[in-house]
């Protein structure tokens, strides 16, 4: 391969890097393709839409969200987060071509969003609860794919809910699973996890993607069990609209209906879909950039443009809302993507599928891409992550735990917003706890105390500064140092002027040293903040 020299233009260097990023990311491509078919085709049975309709949502995930986005390693598709509110809001619309109509103006939101620079939203979700996040959707694959493993529920819409559209929940749909199951797709399942785990180990055949030949296997096998007593039922098997010629691919597609433009339930779902979409994109592409092993930042803000571009193209076209999705995402990390090239391929091979091979893809045992997803969910849910997070403190542990459980016991949004809760809680007991030092000390029968400013005081630390002031014995001199505050707020102000003010009545000497009457509120440095904005 050629080598890289600092010299080469920057179209050559372009060059360069896609040649060296394409050996992984052209097999990562065909793992996230894998497992995005069937839950493309799944999400779209579960909102109610016809299941064309979900492989053109990933089709333009990957195609147009990736070409646009800043995201290196996210993939974007219909989202399980979604199916609720689809499913609603096409029977409350009418028809679907109506609902198409609110997925484009959604989408035109997510744009003006994105352009107000309303992405910054997602720097304020606390690492601990993103951690979780993570290791929540972890579980939730491991549990919501063994029914699949087994070759029972044929529901592979990978919801990640709690209770499930069936009227079962996690855990009801594991045990009924367990008590009929089929044999070949747990023989599957177990070849399918043994080759994920020890095919890598071989550096020499590690050429071949473990996932693709795992696919491949999973074929054959079904193959073999065809025409005996184990043979597997269509429902245990990918299922795809088999289309015969472009022609009638492109009479697959449906338009919005722009006459329903006067119909304010339109915006009131298109509004909806807007934040939902938003909400689970930000979470997605913050918690992405955790487990990239490069650890690169997307760019939020373009992500939103990005997103938005999506529902557009996806409303026009007769797909479904679209999101950063993080089960897509985490394959393709898992799989050693590198760039967005692998996000875009996935894309052309949903698109290639439909068009030529819609017969082989329509062989693959669903148990196998159940394999797939469950080394992708172990990933996640590693027990060293759990050390790593409890080794860093309660204040950490306790919003990451938390998150795990409230995200499998509601659903994403949910559980995020209560780990935002708990972590909150933390963040404000740590800055009651650290507004000044204070210092005793005794000269003779009196006692000098110095209470020593922290930079910042917040109206949060109020009470605490109270408390203090409120216990000092008296006859007391003391003094209120504020020579290292940079911010002392209002409230505290006038608590500390109120306290000077009342404390001679306790025979109590206040002296104040370095504390203005005002503080502005610390500003950025302009050149800090002239470097933000070119970017």
């Amino acid at each position: 391969m050629q080598k890289f020299n600092p010299a080469f233009s920057g179209t050559d260097v372009k060059k360069y890097f896609l040649k060296k990023n394409l050996k992984k990311d052209l097999p990562s491509s065909i793992v996230v393709f894998l497992v995005a078919l069937p839950l493309c085709l799944g999400i779209a049975l579960a909102s109610g839409a016809p299941l064309f309709a979900g492989l053109i949502t990933g089709i333009i995930g990957g195609i147009v969200v990736a070409s646009v986005s800043g995201s290196q390693l996210s993939v974007s598709g219909p989202a399980a987060g979604l199916t609720v509110i689809v499913l609603g809001a096409i029977t409350s619309l009418g028809s679907y071509p109506t609902f198409l109509l609110a997925v484009f103006l959604a989408g035109a939101l997510q744009v003006i969003l994105g352009l107000i620079k309303a992405g910054t939203i997602g720097n304020y979700f606390p690492s601990s609860v993103i951690e979780g996040m993570l290791a929540a959707i972890g579980l939730i694959l491991i549990l919501k794919q063994l029914p699949h493993a087994v070759g029972v529920d044929s529901d592979f819409s990978g919801d990640e809910g709690f209770l499930q559209q069936d009227h079962e929940n996690t855990f009801s749909a594991i045990t009924a699973a367990l008590s009929h199951f089929s044999l070949a797709a747990v023989v599957i399942s177990v070849v399918s996890i043994s080759i994920l785990l020890f095919w890598p180990k071989f550096k020499k055949l590690s050429i071949i993607p473990a996932p693709l030949l795992v696919v491949v296997m999973g074929v054959v096998a079904s193959l073999i069990f065809s025409g005996t007593a184990y043979q597997l039922r269509p429902d245990q098997i990918v299922k795809i609209p088999v289309v015969n010629g472009f022609s009638e691919f492109l009479g697959l597609f449906t338009t919005p209906d722009f006459s329903a433009l006067a119909n304010k339930e339109v915006y009131i779902v298109a509004v909806t879909i807007a934040v939902v979409a938003s909400l689970e994109t930000l979470l997605s592409i913050e918690a992405v950039d955790k487990i990239d092993p490069i650890k690169r930042v997307s760019p939020t803000n373009r992500e939103l443009v990005a997103q938005g571009v999506g529902n557009m193209t996806s409303g026009l076209l007769g797909g479904l809302p679209l999101t950063a999705v993080i089960v897509r995402s985490s394959a393709n990390v898992n799989a050693g993507g590198r760039t967005k090239m692998s996000a875009i391929f996935h894309g052309t091979w949903l698109l290639l599928s439909v068009l030529f091979i819609p017969q082989l893809i329509n062989m693959i045992p669903l148990s196998c891409l159940a394999a797939i997803l469950l080394m992708t969910g172990y990933k996640l849910t590693r027990i060293s992550l759990f050390k790593h997070m409890y080794h860093k403190g309660w204040d950490q542990f306790v919003p990451f735990v938390v998150t795990i459980l409230a995200v499998l016991f509601t659903d994403l949004l949910k559980g995020v917003a209560i780990g935002m809760l708990i972590s909150v809680f933390y963040l404000l007991r740590t800055n009651m706890r650290n507004p000044f030092f204070y210092r005793v000390t005794n000269e003779g029968d009196k006692k000098h105390i110095r209470i020593k400013l922290a930079e910042e005081v917040s109206f949060l630390n109020k009470a605490a500064i109270q408390v203090v002031l409120t216990n000092i014995p008296k006859e007391t001199d003391v003094i209120i140092d504020g020579t290292n505050a940079r911010f002392i707020d209002p409230d505290v102000l006038e608590t500390i002027f109120n306290y000077k003010h009342n404390a001679y009545t306790k025979g109590i000497i206040v002296t104040l040293e370095n504390i203005k009457k005002h503080y502005a509120v610390p500003k950025l440095n302009i050149k800090v903040e002239e470097d933000i904005n070119k970017l």
